[in-house]
This record gives structure tokens, sequence and C-alpha cells, in this order.
């Protein structure tokens, strides 16, 4: 395992206590950080809680097909989720594959492979959504260190405030959307909710901009979302 793979968080959905307890142990051994649920609702509740950088999903739950787990999860994160089921047919295989499964493992499995399906994973989502600099205007951020800097002055950022910027950043020219915040970010899609937004792009602003009345990096499109120019 990377430096940059050590301590990543995987949620189990599984409804097996013996599959439970062997990825538990197994992947807490290789230096994850592992958390569990037994069945697609406490899935669901647990990815907007703890937001895991993988997840291991079963497709044989009591309450959901986790083919619908998988539609669910898509429709919000890109989170590398690594299909592990009973299932042989092809024709699950793809299904999955096209809904946005990272990878596919049949039941019975070997721990070697799972933990290097998983690590490959972790890799591939990194190379795929993470340039190590972002920039925009006299603004960079360096997401290896989590460091935001104006000019070359380093600006200390809430880790809220810092996930908000950086997913902007991501989509640097392209609206995102508030319904897409806020379930990144606080794993909600209430618009109820959407004060939170408002609270914390005028904390970057202050932070960042040099007239936050008049910003000209941290644009709102007024009704449908933010975004960076």
């Amino acid at each position: 395992m990377t430096m940059n793979e050590k301590g990543k968080r995987i949620l189990v959905i599984d409804d097996e206590p013996q599959i439970q307890r062997l990825l538990k142990v197994s992947l807490s051994v290789h230096g994850y950080e592992v958390s569990e649920a037994i069945d697609a609702n406490e899935g669901l509740s647990k990815i907007k809680q703890m937001k895991p950088d993988l997840i291991v999903l079963d497709l044989g739950l009591p309450d959901l097909d986790g083919i619908d787990v998988l539609t669910k999860v898509r429709e919000t994160s890109k989170v590398p989720v690594v299909v592990l089921t009973a299932r042989e047919h092809e024709n699950d295989k793809i299904l999955a594959f096209d809904l946005g499964a990272d990878d596919y493992v049949t039941k019975p499995f070997g721990m070697g492979e799972l933990l290097a399906r998983i690590r490959n994973a972790l890799r591939h989502s990194s190379d795929v959504n993470d340039e190590e600099i972002l920039k925009f205007g006299n603004i960079t951020i360096d997401q290896e260190n989590r460091e935001v800097r104006v000019n070359d002055n380093q600006i200390k950022l809430t880790p809220t405030e810092y996930q908000l910027i950086t997913m902007l950043a991501q989509n640097k020219g392209k609206i995102v959307t508030h319904h897409q915040l806020l379930s990144k970010i606080w794993g909600v899609d209430k618009d109820a909710n959407s004060h939170y937004l408002r609270i914390y792009i005028g904390q970057l602003r202050k932070k960042l901009e040099q007239d936050p009345s008049e910003p000209i990096h941290i644009i709102n499109e007024p009704g449908v979302g933010y975004k960076i120019v």
C-alpha cells in the first residue's frame, strides 16, 4: 500500500456476517479504515455520513438490490465501487459496469485478489479525478498538500471551505448546481439547506476575492449554482 492509500475509508455493504468479519479484519490489517452496513438503507445513509473513499458492494441485499444502490450512488458521487457478489452471469457484470461499477469480483474470492482490485480502483480514481495543482486567476490549489494560495500567500481554509472551493475548481468554467454541491459536501439535497452554500461561499469570497462584494472568480448563477471563472 502506498502512503496515499493508507487510512482510506472503505464502506462494506454486505448482509453476510462472515464476509463482514473477514473484510473488517483483512482490510484493517492493510491500513484501511473500515465501516460496515448490513443492508441498502444503512449503506446509503453511511455513504452520506462518512463519504467513503471506496465502497465494496454486494448485489444480493435484503431490502434493495445492489444494482439499485449503485444507481443511487452514481447520481451524486464518483466514489469507486467494487462489486463483491455471488452473481456470476455475464449480464449482471455488464449491467454493473454500465451503471458505473469500477470492478466486479465474484464469491467465493481470494482476499489477495480483492485487495489488488481495491488498490487499483483507488489509484485509478485518483489519477482520473485529481490534478495536483488547480489554478484560476491568482489563486492556486495544491491538492496533494491541501494548500490554497492567493498570489504567494497561503490562505487558511476550514475543511468544508476547502472541499467546496476544490469541487468548484475541478469543474472550472462549468456551473456546479446547488444539488451537486449539497449532496457531495453535506450529503443533503433539499433546497431548505441551500443557506449552507450561501454562508460558505460568502466566507470563501472574503478569503479569496480581492473585493468580496464584486467577485470575479466565484460566480453565482441565480437559482442554479456556482462556477469558477
